[in-house]
């Protein structure tokens, strides 16, 4: 479907929330305008549309949508032929996809559809911002959990799409120990400790914010550290200072970066960025549904 890995299952979901609100659950639910003014047997053809330039993803929502509408309320089929794919780079006027079937279908879908597809395109052309920033550095732009509930998979997959990479999925899969983990746990090392000895197959991952605690996590026996709040300057010295101790560690900058400072972070040799505002502060692609008055 998607070599960015579309995430189906949670796609299915998405939408079938989506539809719950949209159409209510009782009987099945129902949309009253078109029920009242497409006949049953209406077809159409229909084009997804871009409003807007950017990069898309979240493409193959269209057809889940379409096709739990026409389970739901048992509307008619409807097809979807896409023109681009995840991923791609699109322009204002770009027919993104085309629709043909039931119109009733098409019309109960379309704002779900164009939900979910203007918000995952919206997360995916602001990483490919980044991804471009970044580009020839040798730096990667990172995502984080600051994601909308429900989207998270949804999100991280536009996050790919984009050119970015996603940093962990969840709290079950990375250990991130940071300020406040220290402060409970007792200290740097301690935090590290426990975790190490209560989760020995899970990676961790240490939060500093001086050159002498990335050491000090180091010796721990960390080999991922988050950089926060770092000026160049003081990340270009911690970088450095890590980089002698010989050991294979990968670092990045993190907490308040811009797409204004983003090279002269990368520039300091870090091997991430990590960007919360790829998913919390996206604003969407515009893209619309047209039916084809010349395509029914």
């Amino acid at each position: 479907m998607s070599g960015f890995g579309f995430p189906d299952e949670d796609a299915r979901l998405v939408v079938e929330r989506a539809l719950d609100e949209d159409l209510g659950t009782v009987g099945g639910g129902r949309d009253v305008t078109t029920l009242a003014t497409i006949p049953a047997s209406q077809e159409s053809v229909a084009h997804v549309v871009a409003r807007a330039d950017g990069v898309v993803a979240g493409l193959p929502v269209a057809a889940l949508v379409l096709d739990a509408v026409a389970r739901r309320l048992g509307t008619g089929r409807v097809s979807v032929e896409p023109h681009v794919a995840d991923g791609d780079r699109v322009a204002r006027g770009d027919h993104l996809a085309t629709l043909r079937g039931a119109t009733r279908t098409t019309l109960v879908a379309e704002r779900t559809v164009l939900n979910v597809l203007s918000r995952t395109s919206g997360v995916a052309t602001h990483t490919r911002r980044w991804a471009d920033e970044l580009a020839g550095t040798g730096a990667t732009v990172l995502d984080t959990r600051k994601t909308t509930p429900g989207l998270r998979a949804l999100e991280k997959y536009a996050v790919r799409c984009g050119g970015g990479t996603n940093k962990r999925m969840g709290l079950y899969d990375v250990a991130m120990i940071k300020d406040n983990h220290k402060l409970a746990a007792g200290g740097l090392t301690a935090a590290y400790d426990a975790v190490r000895r209560d989760f020995p197959d899970v990676d961790v991952q240490v939060e500093v914010t001086t050159t002498a605690e990335a050491l000090e996590s180091v010796t721990a026996g960390a080999r991922f550290l988050l950089c926060d709040n770092m000026s160049p300057a003081l990340l270009a010295e911690t970088v450095a200072a890590v980089r002698a101790t010989g050991e294979v560690v990968e670092l990045e900058a993190t907490g308040g970066l811009t797409l204004e400072v983003a090279r002269s972070y990368a520039e300091t040799g870090v091997d991430y960025l990590s960007v919360g505002g790829l998913t919390h502060s996206s604003p969407i692609v515009d893209i619309a549904l047209d039916l084809d008055p010349e395509g029914a």
